[in-house]
């Protein structure tokens, strides 16, 4: 009789194409599955507790889908200080954030949660990255964002592409957590869950 294969279905639990490339670097099998999550912080949350509610209500919101997977979910809010910096979503509004962040240091907190659900077990982190912006000018401000239009990025920069010139320098564990997707802290996840990476 043929066994079954132990390990369990990865499920990704986000539309970001970006988070989907950083997982596909592992070479496993895994599926994709849109969360359907309101992301509005709520008040008086930390931009930490924000990112880690919302990655676990990802993934959570996924097992009911999925309730014999591991699933992963993933958020990230950036922030000057105190003050959270979420998606721009428009024009004006990444131009008065990166007005708001030249020559200044943000905080990038991506939070990361690994819900076995089949055994309601969770994993979960927050891993920061710093990143100093350049003192920018207006005109090149409104170059970069005519180029890019990163307007679904939070910071409105999207490191991983014309962005990086927006930065003066970028400090932290997890280059990839920047980008959205913690992959060091992924893989001691997943390697708990008794999934072979090799």
């Amino acid at each position: 009789m043929k066994t079954q294969n132990i390990t369990p279905q990865i499920i990704l639990g986000s539309s970001s194409i970006y988070r989907k490339e950083l997982l596909q670097r592992l070479q496993i099998p895994f599926e994709t599955e849109h969360p359907d999550v309101n992301e509005t912080p709520l008040y008086g949350e930390s931009p930490e507790e924000t990112a880690m509610r919302l990655a676990e209500a990802k993934a959570r919101a996924v097992a009911k889908t999925y309730p014999h997977a591991l699933i992963i979910g993933s958020d990230q809010v950036a922030a000057l200080g105190n003050i959270p910096l979420g998606k721009p979503l428009s024009h004006e509004n990444a131009v008065k954030q990166l007005q708001l962040v030249r020559g200044k240091e943000v905080v990038f907190y991506t939070a990361l949660c690994l819900l076995n659900s089949a055994a309601d077990r969770l994993q979960s982190r927050v891993i920061p990255y710093h990143v100093k912006f350049r003192p920018l000018s207006d005109q090149q401000i409104e170059n970069y964002l005519c180029k890019e239009q990163p307007y679904h990025c939070a910071g409105s920069a999207k490191s991983e592409g014309l962005g990086i010139a927006l930065i003066e320098r970028m400090t932290g564990d997890d280059p990839n957590g920047l980008i959205g997707l913690p992959m060091i802290a992924l893989v001691d996840m997943l390697m708990a869950e008794d999934v072979e990476i090799f």
